[in-house]
Protein backbone atom coordinates (compact mmCIF):
# COMPACT_ATOMS: atom_id res chain seq x y z
CA UNK A 1 0.00 0.00 0.00
CA UNK A 2 1.25 3.48 -0.90
CA UNK A 3 0.34 6.28 1.52
CA UNK A 4 0.23 9.71 -0.13
CA UNK A 5 0.05 12.83 2.06
CA UNK A 6 -1.04 16.10 0.46
CA UNK A 7 -0.16 19.51 1.88
CA UNK A 8 -3.75 20.73 2.16
CA UNK A 9 -7.36 19.96 1.29
CA UNK A 10 -6.92 21.92 -1.96
CA UNK A 11 -3.45 20.68 -2.95
CA UNK A 12 -4.23 19.93 -6.60
CA UNK A 13 -0.61 20.30 -7.73
CA UNK A 14 0.52 17.79 -5.09
CA UNK A 15 -2.23 15.35 -6.07
CA UNK A 16 -1.38 15.73 -9.77
CA UNK A 17 2.34 15.10 -9.21
CA UNK A 18 1.69 12.06 -7.01
CA UNK A 19 -0.97 10.63 -9.35
CA UNK A 20 1.39 10.91 -12.32
CA UNK A 21 4.19 9.11 -10.46
CA UNK A 22 1.82 6.37 -9.25
CA UNK A 23 0.38 5.78 -12.73
CA UNK A 24 3.83 5.61 -14.36
CA UNK A 25 4.83 3.03 -11.74
CA UNK A 26 1.68 1.00 -12.55
CA UNK A 27 0.32 1.38 -9.00
CA UNK A 28 -3.37 0.47 -9.12
CA UNK A 29 -5.98 2.62 -7.35
CA UNK A 30 -6.61 -0.09 -4.76
CA UNK A 31 -2.95 0.11 -3.67
CA UNK A 32 -3.10 3.84 -2.77
CA UNK A 33 -4.28 5.56 0.39
CA UNK A 34 -4.69 9.34 0.31
CA UNK A 35 -4.65 11.74 3.24
CA UNK A 36 -4.06 15.42 4.04
CA UNK A 37 -1.20 16.67 6.24
CA UNK A 38 -2.31 16.88 9.86
CA UNK A 39 -4.72 13.95 9.64
CA UNK A 40 -4.19 11.19 12.20
CA UNK A 41 -2.19 8.30 10.68
CA UNK A 42 -3.45 4.74 10.98
CA UNK A 43 -1.78 2.59 13.63
CA UNK A 44 0.73 0.01 12.41
CA UNK A 45 0.25 1.02 8.79
CA UNK A 46 2.63 -0.88 6.49
CA UNK A 47 5.42 0.95 4.76
CA UNK A 48 5.33 0.73 0.99
CA UNK A 49 8.52 0.64 -1.05
CA UNK A 50 9.43 4.06 -2.48
CA UNK A 51 8.25 4.83 -5.98
CA UNK A 52 10.74 4.74 -8.80
CA UNK A 53 11.39 8.10 -10.50
CA UNK A 54 8.72 8.44 -13.20
CA UNK A 55 9.86 7.23 -16.60
CA UNK A 56 7.99 7.97 -19.79
CA UNK A 57 4.79 9.91 -20.13
CA UNK A 58 1.08 9.60 -20.81
CA UNK A 59 -1.73 11.98 -21.65
CA UNK A 60 -5.31 12.49 -20.55
CA UNK A 61 -7.95 14.84 -21.99
CA UNK A 62 -7.59 18.50 -20.99
CA UNK A 63 -11.23 18.33 -19.89
CA UNK A 64 -10.23 15.91 -17.13
CA UNK A 65 -7.64 18.30 -15.73
CA UNK A 66 -10.19 21.13 -15.68
CA UNK A 67 -12.78 18.86 -14.04
CA UNK A 68 -10.31 17.55 -11.45
CA UNK A 69 -9.15 21.05 -10.45
CA UNK A 70 -12.71 21.88 -9.39
CA UNK A 71 -13.85 18.47 -8.08
CA UNK A 72 -10.85 18.23 -5.75
CA UNK A 73 -12.34 21.16 -3.79
CA UNK A 74 -15.34 19.01 -2.77
CA UNK A 75 -15.55 18.04 0.91
CA UNK A 76 -15.85 14.30 0.13
CA UNK A 77 -12.75 12.67 1.73
CA UNK A 78 -12.78 10.00 -1.01
CA UNK A 79 -12.32 12.55 -3.81
CA UNK A 80 -8.56 12.00 -4.16
CA UNK A 81 -9.02 8.25 -4.61
CA UNK A 82 -11.96 8.74 -6.98
CA UNK A 83 -9.98 11.13 -9.17
CA UNK A 84 -7.01 8.77 -9.30
CA UNK A 85 -9.28 5.87 -10.25
CA UNK A 86 -10.75 7.95 -13.07
CA UNK A 87 -7.25 8.99 -14.19
CA UNK A 88 -6.15 5.34 -14.17
CA UNK A 89 -9.08 4.33 -16.37
CA UNK A 90 -8.59 7.28 -18.77
CA UNK A 91 -5.14 5.96 -19.69
CA UNK A 92 -6.85 3.07 -21.44
CA UNK A 93 -9.96 4.91 -22.66
CA UNK A 94 -9.56 8.57 -23.65
CA UNK A 95 -13.27 8.81 -24.49
CA UNK A 96 -14.39 7.76 -21.00
CA UNK A 97 -15.52 11.29 -20.01
CA UNK A 98 -18.07 11.22 -22.83
CA UNK A 99 -19.91 8.34 -21.09
CA UNK A 100 -22.16 10.29 -18.73
CA UNK A 101 -23.65 7.10 -17.28
CA UNK A 102 -20.28 5.82 -16.04
CA UNK A 103 -20.38 5.91 -12.23
CA UNK A 104 -16.93 7.50 -11.78
CA UNK A 105 -17.57 10.13 -14.45
CA UNK A 106 -20.99 10.90 -12.97
CA UNK A 107 -19.61 11.19 -9.43
CA UNK A 108 -16.77 13.54 -10.38
CA UNK A 109 -19.06 15.67 -12.56
CA UNK A 110 -21.59 15.93 -9.73
CA UNK A 111 -18.87 16.97 -7.29
CA UNK A 112 -17.60 19.67 -9.67
CA UNK A 113 -21.14 21.04 -10.10
CA UNK A 114 -21.61 21.14 -6.33
CA UNK A 115 -18.37 23.09 -5.92
CA UNK A 116 -19.38 25.62 -8.60
CA UNK A 117 -22.81 25.97 -7.00
CA UNK A 118 -21.19 26.62 -3.61
CA UNK A 119 -18.87 29.18 -5.20
CA UNK A 120 -21.92 30.96 -6.65
CA UNK A 121 -23.59 30.98 -3.23
CA UNK A 122 -20.50 32.51 -1.67
CA UNK A 123 -20.43 35.27 -4.29
CA UNK A 124 -24.12 35.97 -3.63
CA UNK A 125 -24.39 35.70 0.16
CA UNK A 126 -21.21 37.14 1.61
CA UNK A 127 -22.07 40.35 3.51
CA UNK A 128 -19.23 42.58 4.68
CA UNK A 129 -19.46 44.57 7.91
CA UNK A 130 -17.30 47.62 8.52
CA UNK A 131 -14.80 47.60 11.39
CA UNK A 132 -13.28 50.98 12.27
CA UNK A 133 -13.87 54.24 10.41
CA UNK A 134 -12.45 56.13 7.43
CA UNK A 135 -8.74 55.37 6.72
CA UNK A 136 -8.65 52.70 9.44
CA UNK A 137 -11.78 50.88 8.29
CA UNK A 138 -11.66 47.19 7.40
CA UNK A 139 -14.53 45.09 6.05
CA UNK A 140 -15.12 41.63 7.51
CA UNK A 141 -17.57 38.89 6.51
CA UNK A 142 -18.43 35.47 7.92
CA UNK A 143 -19.36 32.59 5.62
CA UNK A 144 -19.74 28.83 6.05
CA UNK A 145 -19.07 27.10 2.71
CA UNK A 146 -19.98 23.48 2.10
CA UNK A 147 -16.77 22.80 0.19
CA UNK A 148 -13.18 24.05 0.09
CA UNK A 149 -13.95 27.03 -2.15
CA UNK A 150 -12.51 30.05 -0.33
CA UNK A 151 -9.35 30.27 -2.45
CA UNK A 152 -11.42 29.68 -5.59
CA UNK A 153 -13.94 32.43 -4.76
CA UNK A 154 -11.57 35.04 -3.30
CA UNK A 155 -10.40 36.58 -6.64
CA UNK A 156 -14.02 37.57 -7.39
CA UNK A 157 -14.13 39.70 -4.24
CA UNK A 158 -10.69 41.17 -4.99
CA UNK A 159 -12.00 42.38 -8.35
CA UNK A 160 -15.38 43.49 -7.04
CA UNK A 161 -14.07 45.31 -3.94
CA UNK A 162 -10.61 46.27 -5.13
CA UNK A 163 -10.52 49.60 -3.31
CA UNK A 164 -11.36 48.36 0.19
CA UNK A 165 -9.42 46.07 2.55
CA UNK A 166 -11.49 43.03 3.49
CA UNK A 167 -11.40 39.64 5.20
CA UNK A 168 -13.72 36.67 4.68
CA UNK A 169 -13.68 34.42 7.72
CA UNK A 170 -14.74 30.75 7.53
CA UNK A 171 -14.27 27.71 9.78
CA UNK A 172 -11.88 26.19 7.21
CA UNK A 173 -9.58 29.00 6.00
CA UNK A 174 -9.82 32.80 5.83
CA UNK A 175 -9.12 35.05 2.84
CA UNK A 176 -7.76 38.60 3.17
CA UNK A 177 -7.29 41.45 0.67
CA UNK A 178 -5.03 44.45 1.40
CA UNK A 179 -5.58 46.23 -1.92
CA UNK A 180 -2.65 44.45 -3.58
CA UNK A 181 -2.74 40.70 -2.93
CA UNK A 182 -4.90 37.92 -1.48
CA UNK A 183 -3.57 36.02 1.54
CA UNK A 184 -4.94 32.83 3.11
CA UNK A 185 -4.82 32.06 6.83
CA UNK A 186 -6.26 29.25 9.01
CA UNK A 187 -9.97 29.21 9.79
CA UNK A 188 -11.52 30.76 12.88
CA UNK A 189 -14.60 30.39 15.07
CA UNK A 190 -17.72 32.36 14.25
CA UNK A 191 -17.36 34.25 17.55
CA UNK A 192 -14.46 36.19 15.97
CA UNK A 193 -16.71 37.63 13.24
CA UNK A 194 -18.52 40.98 13.67
CA UNK A 195 -22.29 40.83 14.18
CA UNK A 196 -23.43 44.29 12.95
CA UNK A 197 -22.23 47.64 11.68
CA UNK A 198 -23.55 51.17 11.09
CA UNK A 199 -24.76 50.36 7.53
CA UNK A 200 -26.96 47.44 8.57
CA UNK A 201 -30.14 49.55 8.55
CA UNK A 202 -29.30 50.96 5.11
CA UNK A 203 -28.87 47.50 3.63
CA UNK A 204 -32.18 46.33 5.08
CA UNK A 205 -33.93 49.39 3.65
CA UNK A 206 -32.41 48.69 0.23
CA UNK A 207 -33.44 45.03 0.36
CA UNK A 208 -37.00 45.95 1.31
CA UNK A 209 -37.16 48.47 -1.55
CA UNK A 210 -36.16 45.95 -4.23
CA UNK A 211 -38.37 43.14 -2.91
CA UNK A 212 -41.04 42.52 -5.56
CA UNK A 213 -44.06 40.69 -4.06
CA UNK A 214 -45.71 40.30 -7.47
CA UNK A 215 -42.88 38.00 -8.59
CA UNK A 216 -42.47 36.12 -5.32
CA UNK A 217 -42.11 32.34 -5.58
CA UNK A 218 -41.31 31.08 -2.10
CA UNK A 219 -40.07 27.61 -3.10
CA UNK A 220 -37.82 29.00 -5.83
CA UNK A 221 -36.53 31.65 -3.44
CA UNK A 222 -35.67 29.09 -0.77
CA UNK A 223 -33.99 26.89 -3.36
CA UNK A 224 -31.81 29.77 -4.55
CA UNK A 225 -31.24 31.13 -1.03
CA UNK A 226 -31.42 28.16 1.39
CA UNK A 227 -32.33 28.91 5.00
CA UNK A 228 -28.83 27.99 6.24
CA UNK A 229 -27.51 31.23 4.70
CA UNK A 230 -30.15 33.41 6.34
CA UNK A 231 -28.48 33.66 9.75
CA UNK A 232 -25.49 35.50 8.23
CA UNK A 233 -27.54 37.99 6.18
CA UNK A 234 -28.55 41.39 7.61
CA UNK A 235 -31.79 41.24 5.60
CA UNK A 236 -32.75 37.88 7.16
CA UNK A 237 -35.02 39.54 9.75
CA UNK A 238 -37.08 41.02 6.88
CA UNK A 239 -37.62 37.86 4.83
CA UNK A 240 -40.45 36.31 6.84
CA UNK A 241 -42.56 39.51 7.26
CA UNK A 242 -42.00 40.44 3.59
CA UNK A 243 -43.23 37.03 2.48
CA UNK A 244 -46.22 37.18 4.81
CA UNK A 245 -47.20 40.64 3.53
CA UNK A 246 -46.51 39.91 -0.13
CA UNK A 247 -50.17 39.36 -1.04
CA UNK A 248 -51.33 42.70 0.35
CA UNK A 249 -48.42 44.58 -1.24
CA UNK A 250 -48.97 42.97 -4.65
CA UNK A 251 -52.66 43.94 -4.57
CA UNK A 252 -51.72 47.54 -3.82
CA UNK A 253 -49.25 47.55 -6.72
CA UNK A 254 -51.90 46.28 -9.13
CA UNK A 255 -54.29 48.97 -7.98
CA UNK A 256 -51.81 51.72 -8.87
CA UNK A 257 -51.77 52.97 -12.45
CA UNK A 258 -48.84 51.80 -14.55
CA UNK A 259 -46.19 54.38 -15.42
CA UNK A 260 -45.17 55.20 -18.95
CA UNK A 261 -41.70 53.87 -19.81
CA UNK A 262 -38.99 56.38 -20.64
CA UNK A 263 -38.74 56.83 -24.38
CA UNK A 264 -35.17 56.53 -25.65
CA UNK A 265 -33.95 59.30 -27.88
CA UNK A 266 -33.87 58.68 -31.61
CA UNK A 267 -30.50 57.67 -32.93
CA UNK A 268 -28.93 57.41 -36.32
CA UNK A 269 -29.02 54.10 -38.13
CA UNK A 270 -25.84 52.03 -37.91
CA UNK A 271 -25.00 53.00 -41.50
CA UNK A 272 -24.89 56.65 -40.46
CA UNK A 273 -23.16 56.25 -37.11
CA UNK A 274 -20.14 54.21 -36.14
CA UNK A 275 -20.54 51.04 -34.11
CA UNK A 276 -17.02 51.26 -32.71
CA UNK A 277 -15.29 53.99 -30.78
CA UNK A 278 -12.17 53.67 -32.93
CA UNK A 279 -14.18 54.52 -36.08
CA UNK A 280 -15.37 57.89 -34.74
CA UNK A 281 -13.73 60.94 -36.34
CA UNK A 282 -11.36 62.90 -34.11
CA UNK A 283 -11.47 66.14 -36.05
CA UNK A 284 -12.36 69.35 -34.23
CA UNK A 285 -11.03 67.88 -30.96
CA UNK A 286 -10.83 71.42 -29.61
CA UNK A 287 -14.57 72.01 -30.05
CA UNK A 288 -16.74 70.76 -27.16
CA UNK A 289 -19.96 71.18 -29.14
CA UNK A 290 -18.62 68.96 -31.91
CA UNK A 291 -17.61 66.35 -29.35
CA UNK A 292 -21.07 66.51 -27.79
CA UNK A 293 -22.71 65.87 -31.18
CA UNK A 294 -20.41 62.92 -31.88
CA UNK A 295 -20.98 61.42 -28.42
CA UNK A 296 -24.76 61.57 -28.91
CA UNK A 297 -24.41 58.61 -31.31
CA UNK A 298 -21.80 56.66 -29.34
CA UNK A 299 -22.18 52.88 -29.44
CA UNK A 300 -18.81 51.94 -27.99
CA UNK A 301 -20.51 49.86 -25.27
CA UNK A 302 -24.03 48.44 -24.77
CA UNK A 303 -25.12 51.08 -22.22
CA UNK A 304 -26.62 53.30 -24.95
CA UNK A 305 -29.37 50.73 -25.58
CA UNK A 306 -31.31 51.42 -22.36
CA UNK A 307 -30.27 54.98 -21.51
CA UNK A 308 -32.50 57.87 -22.54
CA UNK A 309 -29.60 59.83 -24.02
CA UNK A 310 -25.90 60.57 -23.84
CA UNK A 311 -25.10 62.93 -20.97
CA UNK A 312 -22.02 64.86 -22.09
CA UNK A 313 -19.89 67.33 -20.15
CA UNK A 314 -20.91 70.92 -19.60
CA UNK A 315 -19.14 74.16 -18.75
CA UNK A 316 -16.74 76.77 -20.00
CA UNK A 317 -14.16 75.53 -22.49
CA UNK A 318 -11.65 77.82 -20.78
CA UNK A 319 -12.29 76.25 -17.35
CA UNK A 320 -9.23 75.80 -15.16
CA UNK A 321 -10.87 72.99 -13.16
CA UNK A 322 -12.43 69.88 -14.71
CA UNK A 323 -14.71 67.90 -12.38
CA UNK A 324 -15.14 64.24 -13.38
CA UNK A 325 -17.95 62.21 -11.79
CA UNK A 326 -18.77 58.55 -12.27
CA UNK A 327 -21.88 58.34 -14.47
CA UNK A 328 -25.20 60.17 -14.92
CA UNK A 329 -28.04 59.25 -12.58
CA UNK A 330 -31.77 59.06 -13.20
CA UNK A 331 -32.32 62.85 -13.16
CA UNK A 332 -29.29 63.49 -15.39
CA UNK A 333 -30.37 60.80 -17.87
CA UNK A 334 -33.74 62.51 -18.31
CA UNK A 335 -32.37 66.07 -18.41
CA UNK A 336 -29.32 65.33 -20.55
CA UNK A 337 -27.11 67.42 -18.23
CA UNK A 338 -24.53 66.32 -15.64
CA UNK A 339 -25.05 66.79 -11.88
CA UNK A 340 -28.60 68.18 -11.82
CA UNK A 341 -30.02 65.68 -9.28
CA UNK A 342 -29.49 65.34 -5.51
CA UNK A 343 -25.75 64.67 -5.93
CA UNK A 344 -25.49 67.78 -8.11
CA UNK A 345 -27.16 69.88 -5.42
CA UNK A 346 -24.72 68.50 -2.85
CA UNK A 347 -21.84 69.35 -5.20
CA UNK A 348 -23.11 72.90 -5.76
CA UNK A 349 -23.24 73.54 -2.01
CA UNK A 350 -19.75 72.11 -1.44
CA UNK A 351 -18.27 74.11 -4.34
CA UNK A 352 -19.79 77.29 -2.91
CA UNK A 353 -18.33 76.61 0.54
CA UNK A 354 -14.93 75.87 -1.02
CA UNK A 355 -14.98 79.17 -2.90
CA UNK A 356 -15.30 77.67 -6.39
CA UNK A 357 -17.77 79.13 -8.90
CA UNK A 358 -19.45 76.19 -10.68
CA UNK A 359 -20.11 78.35 -13.75
CA UNK A 360 -16.35 78.58 -14.22
CA UNK A 361 -15.59 74.83 -14.05
CA UNK A 362 -16.20 72.06 -16.56
CA UNK A 363 -18.29 69.16 -15.21
CA UNK A 364 -18.47 65.74 -16.85
CA UNK A 365 -18.63 62.01 -16.08
CA UNK A 366 -16.30 59.10 -16.76
CA UNK A 367 -19.21 57.16 -18.30
CA UNK A 368 -21.71 59.10 -20.39
CA UNK A 369 -24.73 56.76 -20.26
CA UNK A 370 -26.89 55.85 -17.25
CA UNK A 371 -26.41 52.23 -16.17
CA UNK A 372 -29.32 50.90 -14.14
CA UNK A 373 -31.59 48.00 -13.22
CA UNK A 374 -35.36 48.64 -13.45
CA UNK A 375 -37.37 47.92 -10.30
CA UNK A 376 -40.98 48.83 -11.05
CA UNK A 377 -41.11 52.61 -11.38
CA UNK A 378 -37.59 52.97 -10.00
CA UNK A 379 -34.31 52.71 -11.93
CA UNK A 380 -31.59 51.55 -9.55
CA UNK A 381 -28.08 52.81 -10.25
CA UNK A 382 -25.49 50.17 -11.19
CA UNK A 383 -21.72 50.65 -11.02
CA UNK A 384 -20.05 50.70 -14.48
CA UNK A 385 -17.60 47.87 -15.10
CA UNK A 386 -14.06 48.16 -16.43
CA UNK A 387 -14.89 47.49 -20.13
CA UNK A 388 -17.56 50.20 -20.00
CA UNK A 389 -15.15 52.65 -18.37
CA UNK A 390 -12.50 51.91 -20.99
CA UNK A 391 -14.98 52.25 -23.85
CA UNK A 392 -15.97 55.72 -22.64
CA UNK A 393 -12.47 56.92 -21.78
CA UNK A 394 -11.92 58.32 -25.29
CA UNK A 395 -14.51 61.01 -24.53
CA UNK A 396 -12.77 62.01 -21.31
CA UNK A 397 -9.42 62.18 -23.14
CA UNK A 398 -10.89 64.37 -25.88
CA UNK A 399 -12.64 66.61 -23.35
CA UNK A 400 -9.33 66.92 -21.49
CA UNK A 401 -7.55 67.89 -24.72
CA UNK A 402 -10.24 70.47 -25.51
CA UNK A 403 -10.47 72.07 -22.04
CA UNK A 404 -6.77 71.82 -21.06
CA UNK A 405 -7.58 72.36 -17.36
CA UNK A 406 -4.93 73.08 -14.75
CA UNK A 407 -6.49 70.50 -12.42
CA UNK A 408 -8.76 67.47 -12.84
CA UNK A 409 -10.84 66.49 -9.79
CA UNK A 410 -11.82 62.80 -9.96
CA UNK A 411 -14.88 62.19 -7.78
CA UNK A 412 -15.40 58.53 -6.91
CA UNK A 413 -13.76 55.21 -7.76
CA UNK A 414 -15.09 55.03 -11.34
CA UNK A 415 -13.84 58.55 -12.08
CA UNK A 416 -10.45 57.82 -10.53
CA UNK A 417 -10.12 54.63 -12.60
CA UNK A 418 -10.90 56.55 -15.79
CA UNK A 419 -8.68 59.55 -15.06
CA UNK A 420 -5.69 57.58 -13.68
CA UNK A 421 -6.11 54.60 -16.00
CA UNK A 422 -6.22 52.03 -13.19
CA UNK A 423 -8.24 51.01 -10.14
CA UNK A 424 -7.34 53.55 -7.46
CA UNK A 425 -8.32 53.46 -3.75
CA UNK A 426 -9.90 56.81 -2.85
CA UNK A 427 -8.91 57.24 0.81
CA UNK A 428 -5.26 56.35 0.16
CA UNK A 429 -4.91 58.94 -2.61
CA UNK A 430 -7.12 61.87 -1.61
CA UNK A 431 -5.91 65.07 -0.01
CA UNK A 432 -3.05 65.95 -2.38
CA UNK A 433 -2.59 66.60 -6.11
CA UNK A 434 -1.13 63.78 -8.24
CA UNK A 435 1.08 64.66 -11.21
CA UNK A 436 0.68 62.30 -14.20
CA UNK A 437 3.32 61.62 -16.84
CA UNK A 438 1.36 63.61 -19.46
CA UNK A 439 1.45 66.72 -17.28
CA UNK A 440 -2.11 66.41 -15.97
CA UNK A 441 -2.61 67.27 -12.30
CA UNK A 442 -5.28 65.18 -10.57
CA UNK A 443 -7.01 65.45 -7.21
CA UNK A 444 -8.95 62.38 -6.05
CA UNK A 445 -11.97 62.63 -3.73
CA UNK A 446 -15.30 60.94 -3.03
CA UNK A 447 -18.41 61.29 -5.17
CA UNK A 448 -21.20 63.48 -3.72
CA UNK A 449 -23.63 60.56 -3.95
CA UNK A 450 -21.45 58.71 -1.41
CA UNK A 451 -22.32 61.40 1.12
CA UNK A 452 -26.03 60.98 0.41
CA UNK A 453 -25.84 57.24 1.07
CA UNK A 454 -24.37 57.58 4.57
CA UNK A 455 -27.18 56.74 7.05
CA UNK A 456 -25.58 58.28 10.12
CA UNK A 457 -26.01 62.08 10.37
CA UNK A 458 -22.74 62.56 12.24
CA UNK A 459 -20.78 60.52 9.70
CA UNK A 460 -22.47 62.36 6.84
CA UNK A 461 -21.52 65.75 8.32
CA UNK A 462 -17.94 64.64 8.91
CA UNK A 463 -17.52 63.23 5.39
CA UNK A 464 -19.09 66.36 3.89
CA UNK A 465 -16.50 68.52 5.68
CA UNK A 466 -13.73 66.32 4.25
CA UNK A 467 -15.24 66.67 0.78
CA UNK A 468 -15.33 70.48 1.08
CA UNK A 469 -11.73 70.41 2.33
CA UNK A 470 -10.69 68.47 -0.79
CA UNK A 471 -12.37 71.09 -2.97
CA UNK A 472 -10.59 73.81 -1.01
CA UNK A 473 -7.32 72.08 -1.90
CA UNK A 474 -8.36 72.35 -5.55
CA UNK A 475 -9.11 76.07 -5.10
CA UNK A 476 -5.73 76.51 -3.44
CA UNK A 477 -3.91 74.84 -6.32
CA UNK A 478 -5.50 77.33 -8.70
CA UNK A 479 -4.59 80.29 -6.50
CA UNK A 480 -0.97 79.17 -6.37
CA UNK A 481 -0.78 78.74 -10.15
CA UNK A 482 -2.38 82.14 -10.69
CA UNK A 483 0.04 83.76 -8.26
CA UNK A 484 3.01 82.08 -9.96
CA UNK A 485 1.81 83.35 -13.32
Amino acid sequence: MHFITLDSETDFDGWRKAARALALNDVTPSEVSWRVAGASPELFEPIAPPLEPPQGTFSVPAKFVELAEIAILHHNPERFALLYRLLWRLRGNHDLLAIATDSDVADVTTMARAVRRDEHKMHAFVRFREIGREQKSHFVAWFEPEHHIVELAAPFFARRFADMPWSILTPDVCAHWDGHAISITPGVAKSEAPTADRLEGTWRSYYASIFNPARLKVQAMQKEMPRKYWRNLPEASLIKPLIEGAGRTASAMIANAASEPHKPQKRLEPSKASDKADDMPHKHADDIETLREEAANCRACPLYKNATQTVFGEGAQTARIMLVGEQPGDKEDLAGKPFVGPAGQMLDRALDEAGIDRSKVYVTNAVKHFKFVPRGKIRLHQKPNTPEIRACRQWYERELAAIKPELVVAMGATAAQSVLGKITPINKNRGHPIDLDDGTRVLVTVHPSYLLRLPDAEARASEYRRFVQDLKIAAGVLRKSAHAA
